[in-house]
């Protein structure tokens, strides 16, 4: 379903695509624990779901929505090894879990048909990283933070 986050995926073609899913998705901290492998999904590639897989590493707060958060890390580094994340933008890789399997399907019938027939991965965008190493979805960002 993602690409390996081992293999640096291709600089992604942009396609702003509104995300009405993940501001209004209500999943708790507690839903998160240290050590799950998880996914923030950011577009399309090849038909499926693409997003940047990362491990949970601690609670954090998360400034831009002054609400609980998660330390993660991204394996592959790149230009930000570790960020804060909103557990809302989060969806479990490494366990089976009903609330994010709802996520991910409705996120697959809202993205997947505006997509359909390019193959090349697609960022929506939906997602920055603030100087802070903040992960802020466009929906949560606010001047100044």
């Amino acid at each position: 379903m993602f690409p390996s986050s081992s293999t640096p995926p291709p600089t992604p073609d942009f396609a702003p695509t509104p995300d009405p899913l993940t501001p209004a998705r209500d999943i708790t901290h507690a839903h998160f624990q240290a050590g799950d492998q998880v996914i923030v999904v950011r577009g399309v590639a090849g038909g499926e779901l693409w997003g940047d897989s990362m491990r949970i590493v601690a609670p954090s707060w998360h400034t831009p929505t002054d609400e609980d958060g998660w330390r993660l890390r991204d394996a592959t580094g790149g230009a930000q090894s570790f960020v804060t994340a909103h557990p809302r933008y989060l969806v479990h890789l490494s366990r089976s879990c009903p609330d994010c399997l709802i996520y991910l399907r409705a996120m697959e019938e809202h993205l997947l048909p505006k997509h359909a027939g390019h193959e090349a991965l697609i960022d929506c965008r939906w997602y920055t990283t603030t100087a802070l190493g903040q992960l802020v979805h466009v929906a949560d960002a606010r001047a100044g933070r």
